[in-house]
């Protein structure tokens, strides 16, 4: 049998449509090629409940790391926060399969190492981190939320508070910043603070009143070796433009009419179908 080809998609936000013809467009073969995604797999988009059957249907073929609306989710579910109208999750969260869909979503990772070279990542990589160091500290928030009590960590989950890392972190502080680092990080100050203010394209904050603040990949990492590359999403203003082949940023904006884009890991190429 011929060995499959690889593909990381960027936010899919419940466009089932959407991920169904980025699949199509490529010829996904369920049986050998994988899908990766960079998470951000539900809400705001017509049908989030799809999504999740047919993604969890791949089995092996299949795998992520969670985003921020993925968070927010078991948030819902756990009754810690309500859910939006604009996150049109209602059919999910009546659907008779949801307990098992939510137990299968919380498996996944804030981080995962695509091989020695690579790590997706939805937010990014915080600068103060090695790739290796962001993966062992989402394998500390997965710890939690692979756990019967998970749901104690996520009415602990928000807030903006530490807004910078120490290793001397402990706790609730510690998580937290972990998970915002990983799923909520657009723009940092040169001094590693996160800035949750801006969501813009970074041409619309360039001159604004901090000449500290920086896109997260446009802060220096010293951690971060040239040949090594970071895979992304979350940021759909970007629309990808890292204007670096170190940064991929796959988060085209389906779900606001502009695209969806698939990464062949085998080609390097990226493949897009528009909203």
């Amino acid at each position: 049998m011929s060995q499959g080809n690889t593909y990381v998609i960027g936010d899919i936000q419940g466009c089932y449509d959407g991920l169904r013809r980025a699949l199509d467009k490529v010829k996904f073969d369920e049986e050998n090629d994988t899908l990766l995604a960079v998470g951000d797999l539900v809400a705001r988009g017509e049908d989030s409940l799809s999504t999740l059957r047919f993604l969890k249907s791949l089995g092996s073929q299949f795998s992520s790391v969670l985003g921020n609306h993925d968070l927010h989710l078991l948030t819902v579910v756990n009754g810690i926060r309500k859910a939006k109208k604009s996150d049109k999750l209602e059919p999910l969260l009546n659907a008779s399969d949801l307990a098992e869909l939510i137990d299968w979503l919380r498996q996944f990772p804030l981080a995962m190492k695509l091989d020695e070279q690579s790590v997706m990542v939805h937010a990014g990589l915080y600068p103060k981190w090695s790739i290796d160091e962001c993966v062992s500290l989402s394998d500390e928030v997965s710890n939690i939320l692979k756990s019967d009590n998970y749901a104690a960590f996520l009415s602990e989950m928000y807030g903006n508070k530490p807004n910078n890392w120490s290793d001397k972190l402990k706790g609730d502080e510690r998580l937290r910043f972990i998970v915002n680092a990983c799923t909520r990080m657009r723009f940092v100050h040169t001094d590693g603070t996160l800035d949750f203010d801006n969501k813009s394209h970074p041409s619309a904050v360039s001159h604004s009143t901090s000449s500290t603040l920086k896109p997260w990949f446009e802060v220096e990492n010293k951690k971060l070796a040239d040949d090594q590359r970071v895979i992304f999403g979350h940021w759909a203003a970007l629309s990808g433009q890292t204007n670096s082949h170190q940064f991929i940023g796959l988060d085209t904006g389906y779900v606001w009419g502009q695209s969806m884009t698939l990464l062949n890991l085998n080609s390097a190429s990226l493949v897009s179908v528009s909203a």
